[in-house]
């Protein structure tokens, strides 16, 4: 097919897909248009069957692990983990709106960081509504709170995001060393966007609550969610040293409290699959399709030409904001998956670059993540109402100003640590 002509086309393709990923008509899901486009660029020759196979082969084990990580985080629902977490931001905070902030700060931070921001969009966030509206505060800076943090705060492990799972797979390094690169600028950035909040919702959190309800019972903590989480944890650890895929322990994990459902009859074989979203998975694996056809087509090229070259701190710096831009330009996803190619040889600092840009630049813009859609989206089905400019000028504060340090962390601890 002409040059030009393809190029047009999977361009096309790949907005068409974002627009309804975004839009998602009548609630349908994303997968909707995706497999078909995908289909379409295959039948016209806009990637070859080889190619669109070779994508599919390589998002296959990632696909996997997402698939597993959603099942284990959905029957720690069951479990009744996230109860427990409402009870105790409600007896931290103690009615008081910036002890509540900092209770959603830690419980985000580490539930996005261990069981993914999913968990943090989906099982959370109407838990932190729900706290808040007991209490008689002001819902904004809570409900904002599990926006960032689902993507600044997945900065930590492999398994925290999609994006990480891809830029692991792609650094070479192992889950313990990918970690101890990613654990300073993941603190880093946490501080910062906590310390825009308190300065961004300064009134908000200073209002004395204009009823305090109870704190409600105090939830038993799930004794064994939690021990499966942690042994699921050190799984990822074990497996990584002996060059096994992390994926193993995933799978594991979910067995384990799918299982368990199944036997006390919490849950039924249609259950566990619909927890691991597989509408989504096959979503992922058309977009890295599609995606593909775009690279193929002179993206590759285009952003070949303004990578910066060398490896120091201004080349990541550099590299990061490119990500971040092109994150809220195409969609963090689809960023990542282009700009991976193209910075893998350079080291994995470059790649870890690229994944502090595409996992904290989102927060600019509702388009920058899916995470951010559907948080967006479950805000709303609760009842409250998410204003476009606020998003944004919380953005356009938060994003600079946890990015920079971040980038900086990253280039310490390359130096520390080592790659």
């Amino acid at each position: 097919m002409n040059t030009p002509l393809a190029a047009v086309l999977s361009v096309t393709l790949l907005v068409a897909v974002l627009v309804w990923a975004v839009a998602r008509p009548r609630g349908l899901p994303e997968a909707v248009l995706a497999v078909p486009a995908a289909a379409l660029a295959v039948a016209v020759g806009l990637i070859s069957p080889g190619h669109a196979w070779e994508e599919i082969q390589r998002l296959g084990p990632v696909v996997g692990f997402l698939a597993a990580v959603l099942v284990l985080a959905h029957f720690c629902d069951v479990e009744g983990l996230f109860t427990a977490c409402g009870a105790w931001m409600a007896r931290r905070a103690e009615g008081r709106p910036v002890r509540l902030l900092a209770a959603v700060f830690v419980l985000a931070s580490l539930i996005t960081a261990v069981l993914s921001l999913d968990a943090t969009v989906v099982l959370l966030t109407p838990v932190v509504l729900a706290t808040a509206t007991r209490m008689g505060v002001e819902t904004r800076p809570h409900l904002y709170a599990c926006a960032h943090l689902s993507n600044t705060a997945s900065l930590l492990l492999p398994v925290s995001n999609l994006t990480n799972l891809l830029a692991f797979a792609a650094s070479g390094l192992t889950f313990t060393r990918f970690a101890a690169l990613m654990a300073l600028p993941w603190l880093v950035a946490i501080a910062a966007e906590y310390l825009v909040f308190r300065r961004f919702f300064d009134r908000e959190l200073a209002a004395p609550p204009p009823c305090s309800g109870p704190a409600g019972p105090e939830e038993p903590l799930p004794l064994f969610a939690l021990v499966t989480v942690g042994c699921t944890l050190a799984g990822f650890v074990v497996a990584s040293a002996a060059g096994i895929s992390p994926a193993w322990a995933a799978l594991a994990g979910a067995l384990v409290l799918a299982g368990r459902s199944l036997v006390r009859r919490r849950a039924t074989p249609l259950t566990v699959v619909r927890s691991a979203a597989p509408a989504f998975l096959a979503f992922v694996l058309a977009l890295g399709v599609v995606v593909r056809a775009v690279v193929d087509h002179g993206l590759a090229d285009a952003l070949q030409r303004v990578l910066p070259g060398g490896t120091g701190l201004p080349a990541l710096l550099a590299v990061a904001v490119l990500a971040a831009v092109l994150a809220n330009l195409i969609n963090n996803l689809p960023a990542v998956l282009v700009l991976l190619p193209l910075t893998a040889g350079a080291g994995p600092g470059m790649v870890l670059a690229v994944l502090i840009g595409v996992n904290i630049g989102p927060n600019l813009t509702y388009a920058g993540s899916l995470a951010t859609l559907l948080w967006r989206r479950i805000a709303q089905q609760q009842g409250h109402r998410i204003g476009l400019g606020e998003f944004t000028r919380l953005g356009l504060l938060a994003v600079p100003a946890a990015l920079v340090p971040a980038v900086a962390a990253l280039w310490l601890s390359l130096n520390v640590v080592g790659s």
